[in-house]
């Protein structure tokens, strides 16, 4: 290193650190719903829709659409954790959106068409776990556990 030359140290906030960990398992599940064996009846698996038989890990139900939606959410989580502000809104939106879809897997008839995505019962605990997690990693107060500083005069 030359004695001119300046390092700099980027500090991640745990808010962040959660949203990417958040944004690596989404592009991780993606991935994985692309992989036969890891993917049980790969070979039903269909652009989208309820007729899609493949199961990740043999119990979630998924499709193409459903696996580029975890992916496309793994890259936005990964990009929205550069900043304190983006990790939140990625962690609370995302937690909402997630929120939104339990509630449209337990409304909806799971072999009807408009289980497009295709969700099933595994998916919708999944996404109610995941919508709370979500939304409570972003609101959680942080710093909460920092004590005052003294003043020594």
């Amino acid at each position: 290193m030359t004695p001119n030359a300046t390092t700099t140290a980027v500090r991640r906030t745990p808010r962040q650190l959660f949203a990417a960990v958040v944004g690596v398992v989404f592009l991780l599940v993606g991935v994985l719903g692309f992989i036969p064996g890891v993917t049980t009846n790969y070979d039903m698996l269909t652009g989208a829709g309820h007729h899609s038989g493949a199961l990740l890990l043999g119990i979630f139900a998924v499709s193409i659409l459903h696996n580029i939606v975890h992916l496309a959410f793994g890259v936005a989580g990964l990009a929205m954790a550069r900043t304190p502000g983006g990790a939140k809104a990625f962690l609370v939106g995302g937690g909402v959106v997630y929120l939104v879809l339990w509630l449209y897997g337990l409304i909806i008839d799971h072999d009807s068409a408009a289980n497009f995505v295709p969700v099933n019962t595994a998916d919708n605990w999944l996404h109610l776990v995941l919508g709370l997690g979500m939304v409570a990693l972003g609101l959680i107060p942080l710093n909460a556990h920092k004590a005052p500083i003294a003043d020594s005069r």
